[in-house]
């Protein structure tokens, strides 16, 4: 098959024509455009014009993470998403802590939301879409449980642990709690990688179940040509990162002038990361495809606990923000009836409509308790 020639791969990142003007826009001109949010058309027209902009490049990103994974295979491909997503997370969240008035609570609100997005919403939806046109899907039982095994401790020792030490109070840790808690997300997302890049990286592509009939087949044969694609995830990264920073401002506005609940801001900045995700994911489970589907939701929650979370207490840490870590309340009993759910749903290595529908009823809950708690 012919490739596509240099004029014709440059046509295709139209999108870097939007978002690099946009990025010098709001580079020289920022400082001016930021005395003028108290005008309620121009906010929303600043809000939206960001928030599109971050989106259509995190799904440029998307789009050649999935090129990649087609020229080196899974899990690669699906690993350099879930780490440039997260990138772009870590600088939305950072960026938000550290402009206008303190939130303690945004770097929690940000991953409880990122949980329930994608642990409920994305899961749900993917088995719900997949399940109704393929009936039954498959995924690597060993995978999945590979992932779940380092994400609910992480999920528990980051989010719930903190509201049972005594060391400090409120739903805090302690600074020698906080450096066990960097290290340990550290040390076992780096253990993980090791396993899903090395010693088992069977674990995480698809193997055909002659029991079953499954229509699964193995993935293609991998090719070197990444080249281009690398470039272009880069030159569309970058635009999204410094943006991230730039849509800090008109959120903070938001928040403080509709009084809104804290949480809104980390909803905010969740969505924006975890839609490019979450159209891979079904897009995937549509094409019959539920390993890739696994590896972009659960791969996902388990770089976004194990990477931002000792990110925000670093960066807590260097600017003297206060961080409170622990979801308490109704959120606390959603986040454990949510692992509990997902242990179950991943269990058998079978996935059909029901489960997808279970998943989206809990991401309704989560909804409503945003704003009936």
């Amino acid at each position: 098959m012919a490739h596509p020639t240099l004029a014709a791969r440059i046509r295709q990142e139209w999108f870097l024509a939007i978002s690099i003007p946009t990025c010098a826009i709001f580079h020289f001109w920022g400082g001016t455009l930021w005395t003028q949010l108290s005008s309620w058309p121009l906010l929303i027209i600043l809000f939206a014009w960001l928030f599109a902009a971050i989106l259509g490049s995190a799904l440029a990103v998307v789009r050649h993470a999935d090129h990649l994974a087609e020229q080196l295979g899974e899990p690669y491909g699906t690993l350099i998403l879930t780490l440039s997503v997260t990138v772009i997370e870590v600088t939305s969240i950072s960026a938000v802590m550290l402009h206008g008035e303190a939130n303690p609570t945004l770097a929690r609100d940000t991953l409880f939301a990122v949980v329930m997005i994608i642990l409920n919403g994305m899961v749900g939806l993917s088995l719900l879409v997949g399940g109704w046109c393929h009936r039954e899907q498959h995924h690597n039982l060993q995978g999945a449980n590979v992932y779940l095994g380092a994400i609910v401790p992480l999920i528990v020792l980051s989010l719930v642990l903190p509201n049972f030490t005594q060391t400090t109070p409120g739903a805090t840790l302690s600074f020698a709690q906080q450096v066990f808690l960097v290290f340990v997300s550290i040390g076992l997302y780096g253990t993980f990688l090791v396993v899903q890049t090395g010693r088992h990286s069977g674990y995480f592509s698809v193997v055909p179940d002659g029991r079953s009939g499954s229509t699964a087949t193995p993935p293609p044969a991998p090719d070197r040509r990444v080249a281009w694609p690398s470039l272009c995830l880069v030159a569309n990264l970058l635009p999204a990162l410094f943006l991230a920073e730039q849509l800090s401002r008109p959120i903070d506005h938001l928040i403080e002038t509709l009084l809104a609940p804290a949480a809104v801001g980390g909803v905010i900045v969740a969505a924006l990361v975890a839609t490019p995700e979450a159209l891979g994911a079904v897009r995937a489970a549509l094409a019959n495809q539920l390993q890739r589907s696994v590896n972009i939701f659960l791969g996902s929650v388990l770089a976004t606990i194990g990477l931002t979370v000792p990110a925000m207490v670093l960066i807590s840490e260097m600017s003297g923000h206060s961080m409170i870590l622990g979801v308490q309340h109704a959120e606390l009993v959603l986040l454990v009836l949510t692992i509990v759910v997902s242990m179950i749903t991943f269990a058998s290595g079978r996935t059909n409509i029901l489960q997808g529908a279970v998943h989206l009823v809990l991401f309704a809950a989560y909804i409503l308790l945003i704003f009936q708690n």
